[in-house]
């Protein structure tokens, strides 16, 4: 499996931006999707996912952050809306095939992505 994401840049407070991940070598609509975050200095944290019908977001995020799937295209996108300077980091999608992935816990995921930087200027 290899997951390639893209669309990260530098916006303003407020601005919105959309990242996409593209998903190959497998069967997308089998894995969980998710979305993570690391900001400088800090942890990998959990942003959103999206499997088996159910999406779930960080209470960070939630309302502001939106995560789409396109199974035909076997890609999957995080549409961040409202940003705020916190939201800073780099940006990485992965896959899982456990359903239970879709809770946020990160050990669940085990095919990663390359990162893309977001850096929202206030």
């Amino acid at each position: 499996v290899q997951l390639q994401a893209s669309g990260g840049g530098l916006v303003t407070a407020g601005d919105s931006l959309k990242l996409s991940c593209r998903f190959s070598g497998s069967v997308f609509n089998r894995y969980v999707m998710g979305w993570f975050r690391q900001a400088p200095g800090k942890e990998r944290e959990f942003v959103g996912a999206s499997g088996g019908g159910r999406t779930n977001y960080a209470d960070s995020v939630k309302g502001r952050f939106t995560i789409a799937r396109d199974n035909a295209e076997s890609m999957v996108y995080l549409e961040m809306n409202s940003l705020k300077p916190e939201d800073t980091a780099v940006y990485s999608c992965a896959g899982s095939l456990d359903p239970r992935a879709v809770s946020g816990y990160i050990y669940r995921y085990n095919k990663w992505g390359q990162g893309t930087q977001v850096t929202v200027s206030s």
